[in-house]
């Protein structure tokens, strides 16, 4: 490997990781369970309207 090689091997390298950085800041964090993605509420039945436990 000669010197223009290692340093376009240095390059792509801190290319990437910049890459991966600036991708990182763009994901934004979310709430679990906000505005009940978490429960599962019952649509139909005698049960309408409540939240369903895992429990059977």
């Amino acid at each position: 490997m000669n010197l223009f090689e290692f340093r376009n091997l240095l390059k792509s390298e801190d290319r990437k990781e910049k890459r991966k950085s600036f991708l990182r800041s763009l994901i934004k964090s979310v709430d679990s369970g906000a505005n009940g993605t978490q429960d599962y509420v019952v649509k139909k039945g005698p049960g309408k309207d409540k939240v369903a436990s895992t429990r059977q």
